[in-house]
């Protein structure tokens, strides 16, 4: 039964993450397009892509707290009881984690990115001027 549970959160994450890719798809290329401006833009956001899956898996899946249906933890407690109310609480679990991991990232991501517009503006603003 662990076995399925460590499969079903795995390909919850992955689901979650490959839906957020599609969605922040367009707005991540035009952002980088415009900052970058160059065919190296493509690349970088092939690299975010992979940077949101292995975000949403990493945090989507938390092994750490799946070990407690393999293993005690005292020698005097019993493995906690894999029923239907433990399935649905993980795989919300592993929803809102995958979200998570995803908005902190992106987050970051669009701070910098915010920062570097501001700077390419600038020095657009100059170019203008002189």
């Amino acid at each position: 039964m662990f076995l399925i549970l460590l499969i079903v959160t795995f390909i919850l994450s992955v689901i979650v993450s490959l839906i957020i890719v599609k969605i922040f798809n367009r707005p991540i290329e035009n952002i980088l397009n415009r900052i970058i401006s160059d065919s190296i833009s493509q690349v970088w956001s092939k690299y975010l892509y992979f940077a949101i899956l292995v975000t949403g898996i990493s945090n989507g899946v938390r092994i750490w707290d799946l070990e407690k249906y393999i293993t005690a933890n005292h020698k005097d407690f019993q493995v906690v009881e894999l029923n239907f109310d433990r399935w649905v609480l993980e795989i919300y679990r592993t929803i809102i984690g995958s979200l998570q991991g995803i908005a902190w990232m992106l987050l970051v991501f669009f701070i910098f990115a915010l920062i570097a517009f501001v700077i390419v503006r600038v020095a657009e603003l100059k170019k203008i001027n002189d």
